[in-house]
């Protein structure tokens, strides 16, 4: 948009003054008197339209008395406010200043300017003395008691608000940020962020709500704010996530689930999600926010149970479940979160997340520097070529080629990349297999010659290649697969079927078993691996380069005998299988193992235990959340017999939801009450995914998002884009809490709204 002074003579920018600009006034009567009195002659056939959206005049051109400025930040000029003083002649001395063509003045052209301005002012001034009498007016009304029924102004005020809340949530369900380009360059060209640009383009499309709200508003100052922009998405993410609670309340019990954290404008912050059973017996699991993750376990711990609880209005007596997926640096504060939660809400079980591979997760938890540069590194790998099928392809291509000899494990690879292999249970299984292919693939496109990639791409592929040639990188993925090939058919499931899940609670013991004894005999393991790691190495002419720190502690003298074989044992094997089974331990507590094994009340899982279970013991956790815990056993029983002589044609219910789906389920009212209360529980899938879109939405937001434009507010509002937002609740919120004063330290800006 234009932004030099229309006047004559006048080279004013408004970037580059303090001075306030103004629009031509759209009124044809008005309009024409600020070009006649501008005497451009090349204005003179525009339209008022026209020259309301392009052309401007700052404040020198103005008499005092035909600005108000109500505040250091809102200036606007009177309504019937006409410019009056000009320099007409200054060009005459210097040709080269006429970038403007101005129109000559006769003597008599003169002299009638000049009485046009003594009579615009005297006006005027008795005007602005009327105009104080009416603000003092205004302001002794407003200390009446408001009337029953809004006045005329309230309204006006009301769908100007309206309008500034259309515009933030069509932004923020189309991910566009608020801020966007708002710069200024060297010429001293301004561009207005977003919004303001949105909030202009309304006001010239005919907005007339927002066109008289700001037609005679100084255009080089913001027609809305960064501090009311803030509150007005304060509100829009308080009005959403209440009806995301209210169903959460509604339906009693719920689990929350917290995501690794994220960066958002450079703070880090977890996602939260809540798990919950609508009326219609479907488990949802909704993103309502994020929390902020940074400083030490306790303060992160008070936050997180002070937002659930007073923020977010929840009642933790009805929390049964609690999951957490950090990475190493964060994974021991979430812990001490859990047990938190657990001391104010015994009955939330700190379970995994059907989300995470547990491979994944345990591997996340490992507090090894080595590990966390590895799933570093497989996230950057696994991004790079995701991001582009031609990539896809070339990768495919090379393991085509060093595939040749077994084409049926080449189509396998390949249809594995074509996944999200970086989430999967054998995960370290498939990066030793293809690591040769990977780099092979990373080299010939950090070494093209043909120009078919950019700089930016072969510059990261040689990064890359740099990463996986790592002797540290190799041996560390090696270790990480055969250590972790003790958990992984034990996790893969935990992720599988109703009857896979019940199987898996119960063959822990001799998971745990196999774990202590390799710690017993990690010599030997160990040295295995090692070899393995040396191998590989060698096959692919990777020089075996230890890490410094290695070779510190030997110039230290603290370890002077010090292999490489003993360093990495020591370093890196017994740390990685101490945590495994650490880890294993604390999230299979035994409170989670009793939930687990309650999946026997599964029809199918009955079944297979040929309907000869007694599952009472196990309840005991729930006894409470039953309606009629006194008839819990004869009511098991029947559910027993029900199944077990069932007809012929009559199938066996496979897993939680489909019981909670059959016609006759509350006829048994604490097995539909212990359904219920377990499949909200993290480690159970979501079984039909559109109830989980917001964990999809979410990832969509982060890849589509600039790290320096994500929002907390703005997330909430684009992930939850489908659901009913009523307008008329949002403005009718944030009138009381401006009235009320509850956003805190108010703005001196808050008065472009209270005028």
């Amino acid at each position: 948009m234009p932004n030099f002074c229309a006047a004559p003579n006048c080279t004013r920018k408004s970037t580059q003054s303090d001075l306030a600009f103004f629009r031509f006034p759209r009124d044809p009567s008005r309009c024409q008197k600020w070009v006649e009195n501008c005497r451009r002659y090349d204005l003179e056939d525009k339209t008022p339209d026209q020259l309301n959206k392009h052309y401007r005049l700052c404040a020198q051109h103005f008499e005092d008395s035909m600005i108000c400025r109500s505040s250091p930040y809102r200036t606007v000029l009177r309504e019937n406010a006409i410019p009056t003083i000009f320099d007409l002649t200054s060009h005459l001395g210097n040709p080269g200043r006429r970038r403007k063509r101005i129109k000559e003045l006769s003597e008599e052209e003169i002299r009638t300017l000049k009485e046009r301005k003594l009579d615009a002012v005297v006006p005027l001034q008795e005007n602005h003395q009327s105009n104080n009498d009416v603000e003092i007016q205004i302001e002794i009304e407003d200390s009446e008691e408001s009337s029953a029924t809004m006045t005329d102004e309230e309204r006006y005020n009301k769908d100007y608000i309206k309008s500034l809340f259309e515009i933030v949530l069509l932004m923020g369900k189309q991910n566009v940020s608020l801020e966007g380009r708002n710069f200024k360059d060297l010429d001293g060209v301004f561009s207005p962020d977003n919004f303001q640009a949105l909030l202009e383009y309304r006001i010239n499309s005919g907005d007339e709500v927002l066109r008289k709200r700001f037609d005679m508003l100084a255009v080089n100052q913001e027609y809305c704010t960064r501090f009311q922009q803030e509150q007005i998405l304060e509100v829009c993410e308080t009005c959403i996530r209440e009806e995301v609670m209210r169903d959460v309340r509604n339906s009693q019990f719920f689990s929350i689930i917290v995501e690794d954290a994220v960066d958002l404008a450079g703070e880090e912050n977890m996602p939260v999600f809540i798990r919950h059973i609508d009326d219609a017996n479907n488990l949802h699991e909704e993103f309502v926010g994020f929390l902020y993750c940074e400083g030490n376990a306790e303060t992160i711990a008070m936050n997180f149970l002070t937002t659930i609880t007073e923020k977010w209005k929840l009642n933790l007596e009805y929390c049964r479940g609690q999951s957490y997926v950090a990475s190493s640096k964060l994974s021991s504060k979430m812990k001490i979160v859990a047990s938190r939660l657990l001391q104010k809400c015994p009955q939330a079980t700190y379970t995994l997340c059907s989300s995470c591979a547990l491979n994944i997760w345990l591997a996340k938890s490992i507090p090894v520097t080595g590990v966390s540069v590895v799933l570093g590194t497989l996230e950057d790998i696994y991004l790079f070529f995701s991001k582009s099928p031609n990539l896809e392809r070339e990768l495919e291509d090379t393991v085509s080629s060093l595939f040749m000899d077994n084409v049926e494990k080449g189509n396998e690879l390949k249809e594995i990349l074509r996944s999200e292999w970086i989430s999967r249970h054998d995960t370290f299984e498939i990066i030793v297999t293809l690591l040769h292919s990977l780099v092979l693939c990373l080299d010939r496109i950090a070494c093209d010659n043909t120009f078919s990639w950019n700089t930016r791409i072969t510059s990261h592929a040689f990064v890359l290649s740099s990463a996986l040639t790592d002797f540290d990188f190799v041996v560390t993925i090696v270790i990480l697969k055969n250590a972790l090939s003790f958990t992984r058919a034990f996790g893969k499931n935990l992720q599988g079927l109703t009857s896979d899940v019940f199987s898996a609670a119960n063959s822990l013991t001799a998971v745990l078993h196999t774990l202590n004894e390799v710690m017993e005999n990690i010599e030997v393991y160990h040295e295995f691996w090692f070899e393995e790691a040396m191998n590989l190495a060698a096959k692919m002419d990777i020089p075996v380069k230890l890490p410094g720190r290695f070779h510190r502690m030997q110039h230290m003298n603290l370890q002077p005998d010090l292999t490489s074989e003993i360093f990495y044992k020591e370093a890196l094997s017994i740390p990685t299988i101490q945590h495994v089974i650490q880890g294993l331990k604390d999230v299979f507590s035994e409170q989670h193992l009793k939930a687990l094994k309650c999946l026997s009340l599964v029809p199918s899982v009955m079944g297979q235990l040929k309907f000869s279970t007694s599952e009472e013991h196990n309840t005991d956790l729930y006894k409470y959340d039953l309606p009629s815990p006194e008839t819990l056993s004869a009511e098991l029983h029947c559910w027993r017999v029900k199944w077990k002589h069932r007809g012929k044609d009559v199938e066996l219910s496979s897993n939680i939801f489909e019981s909670l789906h059959l016609p006759d389920i509350k006829f048994f009212p604490n097995v539909y009450a212990l359904l219920k209360v377990l499949c909200i529980l993290p480690v159970f899938k979501v079984e039909n995914e559109k109830f989980e879109s917001g964990r999809k939405r979410l990832k969509l937001y982060l890849e589509s998002t600039p790290v320096e434009q994500r929002s907390s507010q703005l997330a909430l509002v684009n992930i939850s884009y489908d659901s009913k937002h009523d307008l008329d609740v949002m403005v009718d919120t944030y009138m009381k809490m401006v009235a009320n004063n509850k956003f805190g330290s108010m703005s001196p800006h808050s008065e472009i709204v209270e005028d």
